[in-house]
């Protein structure tokens, strides 16, 4: 994981991320003047926000549900420590079902989100990511619902700060 350096965004940088994730096939131009901005300072914000790691990327959001994976889940993982995080990471990241994972605190090393296209589907993918002998226990709890999707756009409104 790389460090990520703390930047302050103002309203023009909050106001051209919006209208992105609102509109991301939009270009530089219709940004400009949408944002009331030259074309050269929308294309300049844009490419410091890029460098410094605001933004992340532009591809497209792909909802796994659309796609066939219509359960999602979380893991918790015990691991072993003699076999590291490094290990086990690269044993998951070979999984295409686990979307994503993160270190974290508490009585378990590992937090994952996971998907599958049935709850026996999920039984498969459980399986293969506790084949590897570096983990030692595993906890998993199915989402029923999402309530709140996953969001940026209330958190880059409150860091804009307010005069």
């Amino acid at each position: 994981m790389t460090a990520v350096q703390t930047v302050q965004l103002d309203e023009l940088d909050a106001s051209l991320i919006e209208l992105l994730a609102e509109e991301p096939r939009i270009g530089v131009l219709e940004c400009s003047r949408r944002l009331q901005v030259a074309r050269g300072t929308v294309q300049a914000r844009l490419d410091k926000l890029v460098a410094r790691g605001v933004i992340a990327g532009f591809g497209p959001q792909v909802a796994p549900a659309a796609i066939g994976f219509t359960v999602t889940s979380f893991i918790t993982l015990e691991i072993s420590q003699r076999h590291g995080h490094n290990r086990v990471t690269a044993h998951l990241a070979a999984i295409p079902e686990v979307l994503e994972a993160h270190t974290i605190t508490g009585a378990s090393d590992l937090l994952c989100r996971i998907v599958a296209r049935s709850n026996t589907d999920l039984q498969r993918v459980i399986d293969q990511i506790v084949s590897y002998e570096g983990i030692t226990r595993a906890s998993t709890l199915i989402a029923l619902a999402e309530q709140i999707p996953y969001r940026v756009l209330p958190l880059v409104r409150s860091a804009v700060p307010v005069d």
